[in-house]
C-alpha cells in the first residue's frame, strides 16, 4: 500500500478512527492486524518471508536472554544468520550468481547454477535490520527480551515506519506498545501537518522531478549536456523530496496515534561536509552502521590505516545494502572515498584557507564548504541513479560539457533540451519548486513555523491548511508512483 494513494487515505482513517475508539488493551492486536494488511496489500505471499523471520528472533531473543556464555552468542549468531540469509537469497544471489557466470566464462567455463525467478520483497532491507537490532540489543543486555509474541510482531511490523523506515530500536519503540496514547488534538494537528509537509515533498515536489529525470537516465545517450546536467540536478532534490517525504508522513503518522519515532532527516543538504552529511541523511540507517559494524570493527580507536579500513569497509556495506548492483557498490565506495580523502587534507586545505584569507569570512567559508558538499553528494547520486556503471562514467564525462552548452544558450537565446518530453515552463516550475523548498526548510531552521502558525488567526490557520491540501491536489503527480526506498 502506498501512501500517495487513495487506499492509504481510507486505511489510515479507518484505523486511527478505530485506535481511538477500541479499548486500550485491545489496540496492539488492531495495530498488527491493521499493519499486516498494509503489507500484504503489495503481495500478500510476502508476510510468510517475515513471519519466518519474525519467529525466530521471538525465540532466539527470549533464549540469549536466558542463556550464558558461548550459548547466549550461539543464539544469536543463529538470529543474525537467518535474517542475513533471507537477504542473501531474495536481494543477493541472483547479483553474486550473475557475477559468478561472467567470472567463469572468462575462464572458458559456463556456470551451470540458474537463477531465481523471484521478486524482492518490498522494504525487506529495513526489517531485516529493524530485526537484527533487537537481538543484538538483547544479546548486549540494553532491553530485555519481549515475551508477548504480538508485541513483538508488531515492533516489526508496525505500519507506518514497516517498509522504508526509519530504523527503530526496540527500547524505543516496544515501551510505547504499553502505554495509552489519548486523544490529544494539538498532538494529532501536529502530525496531519507533517503527513501534509510530507505528501506535499513526494507527489509536488519528487514525483514532478521524477518526470525528468526518468526520461533522461533511461537513456542519456539520447540527449545533450545541459539536459543530463539538469536531470542530475534534479535527481538529488528528488530523491530527498521522496524519502524525506516518506519519513514525514511515516512519522506523522505514528504521532496522530502517540507514538514517537526517531527523526530520519535534518536538511542534509546544508552539511558543511561529508561527515556532516551523513548525520543528517537517513540517520536512522547511518547510527545503525556506527552502532553495529563500524564500533564492532574498532571505530577510530585502532591504528589510522585500520581506521580508513573501518570507514571505508562500512560504506562499502552501505552501498550494497542499499542494492545488488555494481553501481550501489560504487555510490557507497566513492562517499567512503570522500571520507577519508577529507580526514587526511583536513590541515592541507586548513592552511589554504588561511593563504587565501577565507577563513577571515566564515558566511562565504560557510558557503563553500555546503557547495563542495552538495556537488560531491550529487556527483555520487549519479551511481545511485543510473542502470549502470558504464551510463554513470558517461553522464559525468559530458557534465562539464553543459557549461558551454548554458552559454551558449544565453549567447544564442535558445535552449535544446534534446527530445525531453517536457515544456519550459514545467522545468521552470520544478526550479522554482526547489527554491521553495530549501526556502521553507532555511526558515524553519531558524523558527518554529508550526508553533508560529498556531498562533495565528484562526481564518489564517485554516486558509494555510486549506491551500496546501490544495496544492497539493493541483500541483501533485498522481500515478501511484512508488517510494524509491521502497526497492531496498
Amino acid at each position: 500500500m502506498l501512501f500517495n494513494s487513495l487506499h492509504f487515505v481510507v486505511f489510515f482513517i479507518v484505523v486511527t478512527g478505530l485506535y481511538f475508539n477500541v479499548p486500550h488493551k485491545y489496540r496492539w492486536q488492531l495495530l498488527l492486524f491493521s499493519s499486516c494488511y498494509f503489507y500484504m496489500a503489495f503481495l500478500p505471499i510476502y508476510i510468510l518471508i517475515l513471519g519466518f523471520t519474525i519467529v525466530i528472533d521471538y525465540f532466539a531473543g527470549i533464549y540469549i536472554e536466558k542463556s550464558e556464555g558461548k550459548r547466549r552468542k550461539l543464539f544469536l549468531i543463529f538470529s543474525l544468520i537467518a535474517n542475513i540469509g533471507v537477504l542473501a537469497i531474495f536481494k543477493y544471489y541472483n547479483f553474486l550468481n550473475g557475477n559468478l557466470s561472467v567470472f567463469l566464462n572468462n575462464l572458458g567455463y559456463q556456470n551451470q547454477v540458474p537463477n531465481l525467478s523471484i521478486l524482492l520483497p518490498i522494504g525487506l532491507s529495513f526489517h531485516t535490520f529493524q530485526a537484527m537490532s533487537y537481538t543484538i540489543e538483547v544479546y548486549r543486555g540494553k532491553v530485555r527480551a519481549e515475551r508477548k509474541f504480538g508485541i513483538y510482531a508488531l515492533y516489526v511490523m508496525f505500519y507506518p515506519q514497516l517498509v522504508a523506515g526509519p530504523i527503530e530500536r526496540p527500547q524505543n519503540v516496544i515501551p510505547q506498545f504499553y502505554e495509552k496514547h489519548e486523544f490529544d488534538y494539538s498532538r494529532v494537528a501536529d502530525g496531519l501537518k507533517q503527513m501534509a509537509w510530507g505528501m506535499f515533498k513526494k507527489v509536488v515536489i519528487a514525483d514532478r522531478l521524477a518526470v525528468v529525470t526518468d526520461q533522461v537516465f533511461n537513456s542519456p545517450q539520447s540527449y545533450p549536456a545541459i539536459t543530463l546536467a539538469l536531470a542530475v540536478l534534479f535527481f538529488s532534490f528528488q530523491i530527498y523530496c521522496d524519502f524525506s517525504g516518506y519519513s514525514d508522513i511515516a512519522l506523522g503518522a505514528a504521532k496522530v496515534m502517540g507514538f514517537r519515532l526517531m527523526k530520519n532527516f535534518d536538511r542534509p543538504y546544508s552539511s558543511r561536509s561529508i561527515s556532516e552529511f551523513w548525520t543528517r541523511w537517513h540517520i536512522s540507517l547511518s547510527s545503525w552502521f556506527k552502532d553495529y559494524l563500524y564500533i564492532p570493527l574498532g571505530g577510530r580507536r585502532v591504528t589510522i590505516p585500520r581506521w580508513y579500513f573501518n570507514l571505508f569497509f562500512v560504506f562499502l556495506v552501505s552501498g550494497l545494502w542499499h542494492g545488488a548492483n555494481w553501481t550501489f557498490i560504487v555510490w557507497g565506495a566513492l562517499h567512503g572515498f570522500y571520507l577519508i580523502f577529507g580526514i587526511v587534507t583536513a590541515s592541507s586545505r586548513q592552511k589554504i584557507k588561511s593563504l587565501l584569507g577565507i577563513d577571515k569570512f566564515p558566511r562565504i567559508n560557510g558557503l563553500l564548504q555546503v557547495l563542495t558538499t552538495f556537488v560531491l553528494v550529487t556527483v555520487a547520486w549519479v551511481f545511485f541513479r543510473t542502470n549502470g556503471v558504464k551510463n554513470s562514467l558517461y553522464i559525468l564525462k559530458k557534465l562539464p560539457d553543459s557549461l558551454q552548452e548554458i552559454y551558449v544558450s544565453l549567447v544564442n537565446r535558445t535552449l535544446y533540451l534534446g527530445e525531453l518530453s517536457v515544456s519550459v515552463a514545467d522545468l521552470l516550475f520544478c526550479l522554482f519548486l526547489i527554491a521553495f523548498l530549501e526556502t521553507v526548510q532555511f526558515l524553519q531552521s531558524k523558527y518554529n513555523l508550526l508553533e508560529s502558525l498556531k498562533t495565528r488567526p484562526i481564518y489564517v490557520r485554516w486558509a494555510f491548511y486549506y491551500s496546501t491540501v490544495l496544492a497539493i491536489l493541483y500541483f501533485g503527480v498522481f500515478d501511484n508512483r512508488q517510494f524509491i526506498y521502497f526497492q531496498f
